[in-house]
Formats: structure tokens, sequence, C-alpha cells
């Protein structure tokens, strides 16, 4: 069994910003962003191997996400499984920035708290607090197992 390390860590929240970016830009650019989207949860999220807890944003009459169908609704509303969405990942975003305020590396899974930050199109920042959880699958490859994030709160 692999050790869950730091570095695992920066790789796996790097390559979930970059792919945020990436469908954004395949979106802006005319390109199949669904299928940026598609590789994005299949490379990144245990859908299919163990239950993902995902509790996205912006969801409110769909607020849990426990199936790649209705990821990929959230992030790029193309099958309109909840009709809520808008696609999260489509808004234009040119950068992620994660903050990890806690992390808790056990074996081979982790945990990280924070903040993350989104890059608008006008080059302003977006603040949305988040909690994943991760697992080194089989084949030594992090995966997603929760995600949840919200917006800060405002009282």
């Amino acid at each position: 069994m692999s050790t869950f390390t730091e570095e695992h860590l920066a790789t796996a929240q790097k390559a979930w910003g970059d792919g945020i970016v990436r469908i954004s830009t395949a979106h802006k650019n005319g390109e199949d962003f669904e299928q940026a989207a598609k590789e994005h949860i299949q490379n990144l999220y245990n859908y299919g191997a163990s239950p993902v807890l995902f509790k996205p944003t912006l969801a409110a009459e769909v607020q849990f996400r426990g199936t790649f169908e209705e990821a990929l609704s959230y992030f790029v509303a193309t099958n309109k499984v909840c009709g809520e969405d808008s696609g999260f990942a489509i808004k234009g975003w040119t950068a992620v920035r994660f903050e990890n305020t806690a992390v808790l590396l056990n074996g081979n899974t982790a945990m990280a708290m924070g903040n993350y930050f989104f890059t608008d199109p006008h080059g302003e920042p977006v603040k949305v607090e988040y909690s994943f959880g991760y697992v080194l699958d089989e084949q030594g490859q992090v995966k997603i197992v929760l995600h949840h994030s919200s917006v800060p709160y405002a009282g």
C-alpha cells in the first residue's frame, strides 16, 4: 500500500485546478468542453470504484452529487441531469489557486481544507471554501472521494 504524501496532495490540487481551466478554455474556444469535463472527472474522482461524497458550491435543489452523471451536470450542464445546473466549469475561469489551512495525511488517504481562488475572465479572484478527501487507488493514483465547497459566510 502506498503512503499519501504532501507531493501527492500538491499534484492533485494542481491537476484539479488545471482541469477546471482546461474545461473553461475549451468552452471559450468552441472545443469539446464536455469531453474535457468527462476526462477531468474520470481522472480525478473515484466514481465507479467507491462512493464519492460531492457537495458542489452552487447546488441547492440537488445538493449532493453521488454519480458521475450528476458531477458532469454540475461542471458543464450538457446532460442536464440536474436542472438547476449552469456549468460551473464553463464560467471562463483562467486560474485556480489552492490555499490549504489544514491537511491530514493518514496512510493511503488525505484530507485538506482551506480556500481556493478562481480567477474570473476579468482577472478578479472568487474565493470559495473547500474540504477535499483523497485516496490512493490500487495503481497509486490520487482520486477524490470527498469534495465539499461553499461560498464564504457573508453574515
